[in-house]
């Protein structure tokens, strides 16, 4: 029976997991050994007839999990447990398998293939979910509520802000992506020290030739294993994206809150259920578990930094960590970001809400708007700031419209009429360039899609 719940099924994509699951890792470990033959036929090394039979046996088809798991549990190696497996399907021909190579040229070269795969699914839901965002920003552009600074009404603002302000933090998570693949998506050959003595003076070549035909970058120089500064990095990013994906989150429970109701999460009310004995609950479950994961995969970081020293040219305290660390923070972001474009895709605004929520004040939000008016008649900023107050505190003190306050105050009559005073305290007058903002934010989005969508070409 699972214990984590990963393995349970509860947490994570098929696509995703996939990636990681036993049979794809050794996969991987397969393909990383056979370009390894191949590359050794190309320079000589080996019997160019040979790497056919080779290629075609470095497959699960021919190298069972099981059958290496078998092995394994008898010699106590599983890069090794591999090999023989692979050399006992190849028969004859399997002599030279792992020739030259140690076995972090193989794990760490395998374990960048796995990352390509993993980033690409995230990259397409990342793109999924600006272009979510960018739909909403355009869509609300001018949908007024009021914006919150410390929990406490502030100023006007416009939803369409807000999704926009969100729309290019994740433009900026696929900019990061697209950098950390440079230093994350590289292998290595270089044997047990990094100076690939058992290749010769054909070494390098050796590497760019099993580099290429994999798709990845060789490192420029390592020890025996790739340095974990970059999976630091990587797993740094991801955690960086879970905390985004959090803030997403927490701002919808925080809206989504029974007093404040403007925006929430869907809910199915044919059948899920709120709460198991208040049948009036609508919780945000799923925003609160976008939440949860996030503190496990912020959790991660400390082990992926801890990875970076190691002893000498390395030792094995990274590889414990890093069998739970890797699989898990991918598979946990790729979820967190499939049920946050799921919640954004389904997300019910209630504008009503929103712009009762704006009067709750009785127009006290806009007192900053009248301090500037007055300023601009000829008081001094300060002068009109304490005028405003005073008369702010009188309408919260004796519960009463901030306009009335305001029109019954002879300093303030003899500055504005009734109609003026009227456009000032309009909550849609005070969006400043809240528009213009957006629109550029979306230009900005659309014309670096393009160019995303170029480079791919």
């Amino acid at each position: 029976m699972p214990i984590l719940p990963i393995d349970a099924g509860r947490y994570g994509t098929p696509e995703m997991r996939k990636v990681f699951e036993e049979e794809t890792r050794l996969q991987k470990l397969l393909d990383v050994e056979a370009a390894l033959i191949w590359a050794l036929g190309e320079v000589g090394l080996y019997p160019k007839e040979k790497v056919e039979k080779v290629l075609e046996k470095a497959s699960t088809k021919y190298v069972k999990p099981e059958r290496v798991a078998k092995i394994e549990k008898k010699i106590k190696h599983d890069v090794m447990a591999v090999v023989e497996a692979l050399a006992e399907a190849c028969g004859e021909e399997g002599g030279f398998i792992h020739f030259g190579a140690t076995s972090n040229d193989i794990l760490d070269t395998a374990t960048a293939l796995q990352f390509k795969d993993a980033l690409t699914i995230l990259e397409t839901k990342l793109w999924k979910l600006e272009e979510i965002l960018m739909s909403l920003t355009e869509k609300h552009k001018k949908t007024l509520m009021i914006g919150r600074t410390h929990g406490q009404h502030a100023l006007p603002i416009t939803l369409g802000l807000k999704f926009a302000v969100w729309m290019r933090e994740i433009s900026r998570y696929i900019q990061r992506l697209e950098e950390c693949k440079k230093r994350v998506l590289v292998g290595k050959l270089t044997g047990a020290v990094g100076t690939q003595a058992g290749f010769g003076k054909v070494g390098l070549k050796i590497q760019k030739l099993v580099m290429d035909r994999l798709g990845l970058q060789p490192a420029e120089v390592s020890t025996q294993i790739i340095q974990r500064d970059r999976y630091a990095e990587l797993i740094c990013l991801l955690a960086m994206l879970a905390s985004t994906l959090d803030k997403f989150a927490t701002e919808i429970r925080s809206l989504q809150r029974t007093e404040i109701g403007e925006i929430s999460e869907p809910f199915d009310f044919r059948f899920q259920v709120g709460s198991s004995t208040m049948p009036h609950k609508i919780n945000p479950i799923t925003s609160e578990r976008i939440c949860g994961l996030a503190k496990v995969i912020r959790g991660f970081v400390i082990p992926a930094l801890e990875n970076i020293p190691s002893w000498h040219e390395r030792d094995l305290t990274n590889s414990s960590a890093e069998r739970f660390i890797l699989p898990t923070t991918f598979i946990l972001t790729d979820y967190m970001l499939n049920l946050m474009n799921n919640i954004l895709s389904n997300l019910h605004v209630n504008e009503k809400r929103m712009i009762e929520n704006l009067n709750l004040t009785k127009g006290r939000i806009m007192s900053e708007a009248v301090m500037l008016a007055l300023t601009k008649k000829g008081l001094g900023r300060q002068e009109a700031y304490k005028i405003v107050r005073e008369l702010v505190l009188k309408s919260l003190m004796e519960d009463k419209n901030f306009g009335e306050i305001l029109l019954s105050d002879e300093k303030i009559k003899k500055m504005f009429d009734e109609k003026e005073l009227k456009e000032i305290l309009e909550p849609a007058n005070y969006l400043g360039t809240t528009v213009e903002q957006i629109e550029a934010a979306i230009k900005k989005t659309r014309m670096e899609r393009e160019t995303r969508k170029n480079l791919v070409k």
